[in-house]
């Protein structure tokens, strides 16, 4: 009778494989009493058990390093959320201080093109183009603003001063280019606090008011005028209010 063999190869049990075989084996032996009559036999020793063989401390240390692991991962990702939020912070008080700077250009860019009264809390005396013989021209060339001899005199906007000093009859006087081309005049001052070729700010002092040159009294002389010279005078009270400036 022939004998035929399965093919492919067999790999061999593993030592545990072959430790719990053996282990199964054994307790089968002593549950049917064999184990009992061979237990003196020395081809008979026992394999020797988990403790014995260093598995247990093995998979103990295995637990431990996987718990070495555990906690490095939780400390990466608590400084990885950290570092994030630190990131997030610092670039919102980046935006923050970016929009504060934006708002402060905006509010001065704003401040620069208003336009202001020359005398805070006055009023004009005297209108443009009134007739009097008081006037070479025989009418007034510009407004008078009420003003108490010392009373601050402001550049009306932003510009750079052309003139500033003696004017003949407007006494001592300033003329400023302004930034949109026209030209301010303020007369019959009693002190200079600009020079000649200094950029002036809206409200910013440029002098006192006073009584020099041909007037009756102290007052400030204003004119808006398309040149820097006398005779190219425009009506002041509309320029002022073209530009905001309730007169």
């Amino acid at each position: 009778m022939a004998f035929t063999c399965a093919t492919g190869k067999h790999r061999r049990p593993s030592r545990m494989q072959r430790t719990s075989v053996r282990a199964a084996g054994i307790a089968a032996l002593t549950t049917t009493g064999v184990m009992a009559t061979v237990a003196s036999t020395p081809a008979f020793a026992a394999e020797p058990t988990p403790e014995q063989t260093g598995l247990i401390p093995v998979v103990a240390a295995g637990e431990s390093v996987a718990e070495q692991i555990d906690d490095q991962v939780a400390v990466q990702k608590h400084a990885a959320f950290e570092e994030a939020a630190r990131q997030a912070a610092a670039k919102k008080a980046v935006e923050e201080r970016e929009a504060r700077v934006r708002a402060a250009r905006e509010a001065e860019r704003k401040r620069l093109n208003t336009f202001v009264s020359p005398i805070t809390g006055s009023y004009v005396s005297t209108g443009y183009q009134a007739g009097s013989s008081l006037w070479s021209s025989g009418s007034h060339t510009g407004i008078d603003f009420h003003a108490a001899s010392g009373t601050s005199v402001h550049a009306v906007g932003s510009g750079t001063v052309v003139e500033a000093g003696w004017g003949g009859s407007y006494g001592n006087q300033i003329v400023i280019k302004m930034n949109d081309g026209t030209y301010t005049q303020y007369g019959h001052l009693s002190s200079l606090a600009v020079s000649v070729g200094q950029t002036v700010t809206p409200g910013e002092r440029i002098g006192l008011s006073g009584a020099t040159g041909n007037v009756t009294g102290p007052h400030l002389h204003f004119e808006a005028r398309t040149t820097a010279e006398y005779g190219s005078d425009i009506d002041p009270v509309a320029y002022l209010r073209n530009h905001g400036v309730n007169v």
